[in-house]
C-alpha cells in the first residue's frame, strides 16, 4: 500500500525544531522603543512610524525561520570581518576599550528616542592605505547581486538607506569620537555568496545627515500628535508597499 503522508524526513524534523526555537527567540526580544537610526533611510516615512510606535506587523509577515537563519549568519561574517582587517593591520575598535565586555560604540538623541549602534571606528591604518582616522566603519552582508550592484554603481546609489545609516552616524557620533565626520568612512560590504570582500570609502554627507535627522524629528512630532504622516505612494502596486509588513493596515485606513 502506498503511504501517501510519509513521515518527514530527519533533515526537515530538525530544521523545523531549529526554526521554532529561532522564531521563539526573536518573539522573546523586546521590541525597540525608539528609533533607529539604521533605519532612517527607508523611503516611506510612515511605515518608520508604524515601526517607532510599535504597530502589529500584517499577519504572516513575521520573519520565518530561514530569514532568521540568514541574519544570524550575516552576523558571524561581521565578525569575520572584523579579524581579517585587524589581521591586515587596521586597529579597528568594535567596543569602548576594544575588549569583548566594553560598551557597544553608540549615541542616544532626542531623550533616548533616536539612537544607533556604530559597527566599528578605525583609529589608525596602515600608511600605504591613506586612510584618514578616526574614521566611521560600517559593513554590511549581501547576496551577489546586490553586491556586484554595490561595487559598480557604490553604496549611496545602490544602497540609499546604508549611505543614510553613515551620514547621521558620522554626524551624531562626532561629539564622542572628534573628527569622526571629518575622515570618509569605511564601508565594507561581504559577498554571502563568493566571500568577495568590497571597501568602499564615503565622505560625509551633511545635507543627507540633516535630512535625515530632520525625518526623524518628524516622526516623533507627527506620532506624539497622534497624526499620521503620508504614504510613499498613491497606490498599493507600488514596489516599496508590496513588501511593506505594515501594508495591510496602512491602505485599509482613509488616508
Amino acid at each position: 500500500m502506498l503511504d501517501f503522508n510519509p513521515r518527514p524526513s530527519m533533515a526537515e524534523r530538525i530544521n523545523a525544531l531549529v526554526d521554532v526555537a529561532l522564531i521563539a527567540e526573536r518573539k522573546a526580544t523586546p521590541r525597540r522603543t525608539y528609533l533607529g537610526a539604521s533605519r532612517l533611510g527607508h523611503a516611506c516615512e510612515r511605515a518608520l512610524q508604524f515601526e517607532f510606535a510599535g504597530a502589529p506587523k500584517d499577519e504572516g509577515s513575521d520573519f520565518g525561520g530561514q530569514t532568521l537563519r540568514i541574519f544570524e549568519i550575516g552576523h558571524q561574517l561581521e565578525d569575520l570581518a572584523i579579524r581579517w582587517l585587524r589581521a591586515a593591520g587596521l586597529d579597528l575598535y568594535t567596543r569602548k576599550g576594544n575588549r569583548p565586555d566594553g560598551e557597544q560604540f553608540s549615541f542616544s538623541v532626542a531623550g533616548g528616542r533616536i539612537r544607533g549602534h556604530v559597527d566599528g571606528v578605525i583609529a589608525a591604518a596602515p600608511a600605504a592605505l591613506g586612510l584618514r582616522t578616526p574614521a566611521l566603519w560600517e559593513c554590511k552582508t549581501m547576496n551577489a547581486k546586490n553586491w556586484r550592484a554595490c561595487v559598480k554603481d557604490g553604496v549611496a546609489v545602490s544602497k540609499p538607506v546604508y549611505a543614510a545609516q553613515i551620514a547621521i552616524y558620522q554626524a551624531y557620533m562626532e561629539p564622542s569620537v572628534p573628527g569622526i565626520s571629518s575622515a570618509p568612512a569605511l564601508f565594507t560590504a561581504i559577498n554571502k555568496d563568493t566571500a568577495e570582500l568590497h571597501h568602499e570609502q564615503v565622505a560625509f554627507d551633511a545635507d543627507l545627515a540633516q535630512r535625515m535627522s530632520d525625518r526623524a524629528v518628524r516622526i516623533l512630532q507627527a506620532t506624539d500628535a497622534g497624526e499620521l504622516l503620508p504614504r510613499i505612494a498613491a497606490n498599493r502596486d507600488f514596489f516599496e508597499c508590496r513588501f511593506c509588513v505594515h501594508a495591510e493596515r496602512c491602505w485599509s485606513l482613509a488616508a
